[in-house]
């Protein structure tokens, strides 16, 4: 691929498909063949940029600029470093599984697809800027369509969730803005260059407020408690794909938004707040894990569960030491793979026994062995059991908690306890038992089916196995915010 503006092939490819969907008119089968095209393309070309990237020369690569609107001085300027290296390769991922997962999809496919297709191409495009501009320009276009893919193809309250969704997400975004704007006046040049942004000397008063601004409106995205209510009820009403999309990036940017305008901007505004993020982020993981417990609908489950387990991005992210952004980033990537599983798992039982209660599920082992499989491989990476994504990235962050807050380690691990029991118990009442009445319909999932499950449970192993490569490409990144925060 020498030669060709890869990060610009990676991001276009699915709005271009979307474009042609719209235009491919009424053939049923157009939608689906043209998005598994893109989702192929930016699958493997993400791929290909992962394994590309040169960890040991670090810094930004694959570097793409073009003037876009002089007379503000925003600018197409984009690049991936060890930061975001990783987070393409889980969107090309999940891209990939999202699109057959909405295989069967037969209310309005061409809307659906196409507008599946512009979120990514939001989602992609937050983790590529490098202008403060464009970072925001692809924020809101990853936003705007989730709204119609809940209200339009969701189920149960889906108007109510997506508008508190909508509603959530834009009053974070007000914040954004505000921030970015008080940033642009502060620099005092006609750029938004994060490097330009990331070189300037931002009195520590003035860093102290903005970087409270960044974080509350990226945390609402994360979600940070008490900004997550409108999570669970997202995700309850959300098709199948679209939760896999929300939970798998979606969530993802708002961490990522916040490393990028947030603590690389304005370290000493990050060591004002770091040790109420890092409170935050232990309540996060203690409170989530509870409340799943507490649920007997499995997408509920699954969405407070991603409350509990962003909880140790925002912990690592306040600690600040080498472990813990390391594992924050780490857990960014396995979360998103881990939590897509589940909710492709979730939607395949669904669609057969119109039913995600659990007390209405058992016996799934007997029916169809290789979901169970399925499950058991997401619910030992959720656990953070050793050979899985999930093990590495929590053992990273408590290593580099130790480090700074080792009182708060005893304090998460009370979630990692009630995590167990939780999943254990979805587990036994749901694999195991006489099958009920329910799962009667189920069987083994086809190969279109089992083909995006397969895919997912491949990256949380292999990562979980050889985790080196990620953690060398990770590290990369990670070592100048290092030195961007501690000075060194």
């Amino acid at each position: 691929m020498t030669g060709v503006p890869i990060l610009s092939l990676i991001v276009f490819t699915p709005v271009v498909a979307g474009l042609f969907i719209v235009l491919a008119g009424r053939n049923p089968k157009a939608p689906r063949a043209i998005a598994l095209v893109a989702g192929v393309v930016c699958f493997a070309a993400s791929l290909w940029v992962f394994a590309n990237y040169d960890a040991a020369l670090g810094g930004f690569q694959f570097r793409e600029f073009a003037r876009w609107i002089p007379s503000l001085g925003a600018s197409y300027s984009v690049g991936v470093d060890g930061i975001s290296v990783p987070m393409l390769a889980l969107t090309g991922i999940i891209v990939f599984a999202a699109v057959l997962m909405s295989w069967n999809v037969e209310k309005r496919p061409r809307e659906y697809f196409a507008l599946l297709l512009l979120t990514i191409t939001g989602v992609l495009g937050v983790f590529i800027a490098r202008d403060a501009f464009l970072l925001l320009f692809f924020y809101e276009m990853a936003s705007l369509p989730m709204y119609l893919l809940i209200a339009v193809w969701g189920s149960t309250r889906k108007e109510y969730s997506a508008m508190k969704l909508t509603l959530f997400l834009f009053g974070g975004s007000a914040l954004l803005v505000l921030m970015v704007v008080l940033t642009y006046w502060q620099v005092g040049e006609s750029t938004f260059s994060l490097a330009v942004w990331s070189r300037h000397a931002f009195p520590p008063v003035f860093q102290k407020w903005v970087f409270l601004l960044a974080f509350v409106g990226f945390a609402v995205k994360i979600p940070a408690l008490p900004l997550h209510t409108w999570l669970p009820d997202g995700h309850s009403a959300a098709p199948t794909a679209v939760s896999a999309v929300l939970a798998g990036v979606l969530l993802k940017i708002g961490a990522y938004g916040l490393i990028r305008l947030g603590l690389t901007l304005f370290p000493s505004g990050w060591a004002d707040w770091a040790l109420l993020i890092s409170l935050i982020g232990v309540f996060n993981i203690v409170y989530g894990a509870f409340c799943a417990m507490n649920q007997t609908d499995m997408k509920y489950i699954i969405g407070y569960s991603s409350i509990s387990h962003m909880g140790y991005v925002l912990l690592g992210l306040g600690v600040g030491t080498r472990y813990a952004l390391s594992g924050a980033v780490f857990q960014m990537f396995s979360h998103g793979v881990t939590t897509a599983l589940f909710f492709g798992l979730v939607g395949y039982i669904y669609d057969r026994t119109h039913t995600r209660m659990v007390p209405e599920i058992s016996g799934i082992m007997y029916r169809a062995p290789l979901v169970a499989i399925g499950f058991v491989i997401a619910a030992m990476s959720s656990m953070g059991l050793p050979t899985t994504s999930g093990f590495v990235s929590e053992l990273l962050v408590y290593m580099g908690t130790a480090m700074r807050y080792v009182w708060l380690v005893p304090v998460a691990l009370v979630g990692v306890v009630v995590t167990a029991a939780y999943l254990l118990r979805l587990l036994n009442r749901t694999l195991l038992g006489e099958p009920s009445p329910a799962v009667s319909p189920i069987s083994d999932a086809s190969p279109l089916t089992l083909t995006p499950l397969a895919v997912l449970a491949a990256a949380i192993m292999f990562v979980g196995i050889f985790p080196g490569g990620m953690y060398q490409t990770i590290y990369a990144g990670v070592t100048p915010l290092l030195r961007t925060l501690w000075g060194g």
